[in-house]
């Protein structure tokens, strides 16, 4: 009786188009269930939260850290809340806004993705949703908002064995910065703090360094690292959706 219900709910969603049928994901902003469940409870900004109806080209993104943080938030997987990661060592703060793309991952696809592109070996995905910096000429002052942004490149960024690409987007109408359409219309020196950033911040005493960043790519790859990131992510939570709808 539970999965014929489930099975009903699922059908009324795709009948009344709420259902991406390309990225095969449940747009909960739009889904009558999902509205009334977000009334009660707060949606896990990694699951809960929809990618976009025009992802990979624009995307939803939760930001977790903006200029101003001295400290380095991350969400918290099981709760979904920001939780303090570590203060900042030294005096290097993002020179963007900060955090991820939900209803990614990285796993098997963009480990494979990038092995492809660098020729190493043994390369796995980080097991986080794929992480993105938004350009603003906007003061934000806090983080755990949601943004809308138009990825236009990203660094092919290897910590350890793992892929953690970083991709570069722009705020959608943001003044300035949505003129830019590929990171190679960006000034060379927002690129450099970019690097300089995810470089460095890391860097603890005693640790040895084993990050770098092996390409910059432009706005058609950064696509297919976003299109690898949410197949990872259908694998790896195909149960949830199953659970969910």
């Amino acid at each position: 009786m539970k999965n014929e219900f489930l099975q009903n709910i699922l059908a009324f969603a795709r009948f009344n188009c709420l259902i991406d049928k390309e990225n095969n994901m449940v747009d909960k902003l739009s889904d009558p269930i999902g509205r009334l469940m977000g009334l009660r409870y707060k949606s896990h900004p990694w699951h809960g939260i929809y990618i976009g109806k025009d992802a990979p080209e624009k995307v939803t993104a939760f930001i977790e850290v903006v200029p101003t943080d001295t400290v380095k938030y991350e969400i918290d997987k099981d709760s979904g809340y920001l939780r303090l990661d570590r203060p900042q060592k030294y005096s290097n703060v993002i020179p963007a806004l900060y955090g991820f793309i939900p209803q990614t991952f990285c796993g098997d696809e963009v480990g494979e993705f990038c092995m492809q592109k660098t020729g190493k070996e043994g390369i796995k995905g980080d097991g986080d949703p794929i992480d993105i910096c938004v350009l603003t000429e906007k003061d934000i002052t806090h983080g755990d908002i949601l943004v809308h942004a138009r990825p236009i490149g990203g660094f092919r960024m290897i910590d350890g064995n793992e892929a953690d690409d970083k991709i570069i987007a722009v705020l959608s109408n943001d003044v300035v910065y949505d003129t830019y359409k590929d990171i190679t219309d960006l000034p060379s020196i927002v690129i450099e703090r970019l690097k300089h950033y995810f470089l460095t911040y890391k860097d603890m005493p005693g640790r040895n360094k084993d990050t770098e960043i092996t390409h910059t790519y432009g706005v058609d790859e950064a696509i297919e690292v976003i299109k690898h990131s949410v197949s990872d992510y259908q694998k790896r939570f195909d149960n949830l959706g199953k659970l969910m709808y």
